[in-house]
Order: C-alpha cells, then sequence, then structure tokens
C-alpha cells in the first residue's frame, strides 16, 4: 500500500505466545486502510518467524528487525522510518483492541483538526480475565501531568507530521522507560494537544502479581521528568510536592503499594 491512511507501529521482543492475537485485532478491524509496522527487537524466542509468517498472509504487514537489542523508543522510532500513513497508531504486540477503535480514533481526528492525538481508557487482563479499569482525563491539561500519564501510550493515533516534527520518541537515557510521558509533554510543549475517549477501546496484559516489578531508577528517572512538566508549565510550588509519588510508591512496602494499585484501577 504506497498511502495508508493508518500506520501501526509495533515492536515486538519475545511475544510469540501472544503475537498472532494482538496481530489478529489489527486484521479484524472494521476500518482497513492501514499497514502493520512490526520491528522486532532481537527477540530470544520465536516472535520474529511469526511475524514474517504473517506478513506473508496479508501485504499490508511489514517486518523489520534492530541489528542489536534497542529498546521501545529506537525500536518505534526505526518503525516510524518505513510509515507512510497520515496518522501513526500504536499497538503492542501481548495486547488486544476492539475492532471499531481504528475507525473511531479517525473520525475523531478527521473531526478535529485542533487535536494532535487520540487515546482511551484501557482494561487490565491476566490469564484470569479481566481485573481493572485505568480511566484518562478526557481534555488532559499541564496539571494532568503530574499526577499521572495523561494519555494510554498502546491505545493511541497520532497525527504523522506532527509525530516526525517533534523528532519522535525520545532516545535520551534519562527518559528510558518512559518514552511516551516525555513525548505528551514535548507535544504540549509545543502547543499540541490531545483528547481521551472515556470507554475503555484497548485491553492491556497485566499480570497482578507483578505490579511491583519497576525498578526504582525508573521512578526516579519519573519523578525527574514530573519536576520537568512543572518547570516547563510553570506550575506552583505544590506541584513539586505532588511529583514526589513515584518516589513514594517505590518505598512503600509491597503489600500496601499492592492495595493501592487495586484502588487505582477502576473496576
Amino acid at each position: 500500500m504506497e498511502h495508508p491512511c493508518i500506520s501501526v507501529l509495533m515492536g515486538i521482543y519475545n511475544c510469540s505466545a501472544t503475537l498472532e492475537t494482538a496481530v489478529d485485532c489489527i486484521i479484524n478491524q472494521t476500518f482497513e486502510d492501514w499497514e502493520l509496522i512490526m520491528c522486532d527487537d532481537c527477540s530470544t524466542d520465536d516472535t520474529y518467524k511469526l511475524a514474517c509468517k504473517l506478513a506473508q498472509k496479508d501485504n499490508r504487514i511489514k517486518v523489520i528487525k534492530n541489528e542489536v537489542n534497542r529498546t521501545l523508543a529506537p525500536t518505534l522510532n526505526h518503525c516510524l522510518k518505513y510509515a507512510k500513513g497520515k496518522y501513526c497508531a500504536r499497538m503492542d504486540g501481548d495486547d488486544v483492541c476492539i475492532p471499531e477503535r481504528f475507525q473511531k480514533e479517525v473520525d475523531f481526528l478527521e473531526s478535529n483538526s485542533d487535536f494532535a492525538l487520540v487515546s482511551a481508557s484501557m482494561d487490565h487482563f491476566d490469564e484470569n480475565g479481566k481485573y481493572g479499569k485505568s480511566v484518562f482525563p478526557e481534555n488532559p491539561t499541564p496539571t494532568d501531568f503530574v499526577s499521572h500519564t495523561p494519555f494510554c501510550h498502546a491505545c493511541c493515533m497520532i497525527r504523522t507530521d506532527i509525530l516526525k516534527k517533534v523528532n519522535g520518541y525520545s532516545e535520551n537515557k534519562d527518559v528510558e522507560r518512559i518514552e511516551d510521558y516525555d513525548l505528551w509533554l514535548r507535544l504540549y510543549e509545543a502547543g499540541y494537544k490531545g483528547y481521551n475517549f472515556q470507554e475503555s477501546m484497548y485491553s492491556m496484559r497485566d499480570d497482578r502479581n507483578a505490579i511491583k516489578r519497576q525498578k526504582f531508577k525508573y521512578r526516579l528517572t519519573e519523578y525527574k521528568l514530573r519536576l520537568r512538566i512543572v518547570k516547563v508549565f510553570n506550575l506552583s510550588f505544590v506541584y513539586n510536592i505532588k511529583a514526589l509519588r513515584p518516589i513514594i510508591l517505590g518505598l512503600i512496602p509491597t503489600p500496601i503499594y499492592v492495595i493501592l494499585h487495586k484502588v487505582r484501577l477502576r473496576k
């Protein structure tokens, strides 16, 4: 396809057990004008082999590969180099989304030229089924950025020209693991804005027993980004205190953290 409407960017790594289900969610979208660009980040299982097999069945699918393991941000930027669509959508290789997702997101961006991106609420599930939901502000403002990332990254759709205008995802180690959070900040700093559907359009595979897997150094990274947010948007001093949230969560005992996590995920 020379000029698809949507370019789906998917970084894949050791997800052979779930990849076909994720790709099926894209193939079964009611909106069919898309290309899927999968970049394998040097998987050690059969992910790359499976991705190539899936590409043979649908000419809208392109598979590329990193020469060395590079992590998510560089992998998505690798995908972006091949993107030909008017919009870039995200999808992860172990998640699922509703069949109408692309149609609803395209319709919104086509009807709202003043928005750079759109996303939606997200369900959380594991081998036992759905167990929670993340809801994001409908119209995020700078103050929302301090409390939590304001968009579901894996469910988002962004105007490709704008994503390229802000140079895609930062590959700086200072924002590793929170490259999406950094992207939202840079978009808003450049004067763009986004919107969140309040309905769930995406379901993230999220092991409820591994919710404290985030290393403390990444919590420190998030804290530093939140301080940047306060500075960029010239927020009041109280937001410097609110920015401490990831540090506090990293220090509290695991049982208490688990309770707080479950409270946050709305049923």
